[in-house]
């Protein structure tokens, strides 16, 4: 199935291996809340249900710091995205109500990235996509 838009997850590089796994999940659970990014329900043979999932692939890209601000600049200047984000900060907080004020604490240019994931046509997303490496 071919489909005109395209959902990526930047992580950046020097990030533990359970950090990677927190930010995917968090910040892609930011993108499933989007219309029309969530398939049907799954059922087994035995009829039992399971909740959708995501109807597109999700490509998974590492990049510095510097790729993840230069990445995250040219999606929030785009009205052909959609982001969420996760900052460093978030680590240490133990719960949605302080993730937000954590957030909401720090100007734009300030925040301290160590994941996005984006949402966006094609286009766009190639463009904010080039040159990073795709996750080992």
């Amino acid at each position: 199935m071919q489909f005109d838009t395209k959902i990526a997850v930047l992580l950046r590089d020097d990030l533990l291996a359970w950090q990677r796994l927190n930010v995917t999940a968090f910040t892609v659970s930011g993108i499933a809340t989007l219309p029309d990014v969530v398939g049907e329900a799954y059922e087994d043979a035995s009829g039992r249900r399971y909740r959708p999932m995501l109807k597109q692939p999700v490509l998974v890209f590492q990049a510095t710091r510097e790729q993840l601000r230069e990445a995250y600049a040219k999606a929030v200047g785009s009205d052909e995205t959609q982001l969420s984000i996760y900052t460093e900060d978030l680590f240490s907080t133990p719960h949605d109500e302080a993730n937000r004020a954590a957030v909401r604490g720090v100007r734009s240019e300030d925040l301290n990235l160590v994941g996005l994931a984006v949402r966006g046509r094609k286009k766009a997303m190639d463009k904010l996509t080039k040159g990073l490496v795709l996750h080992p």
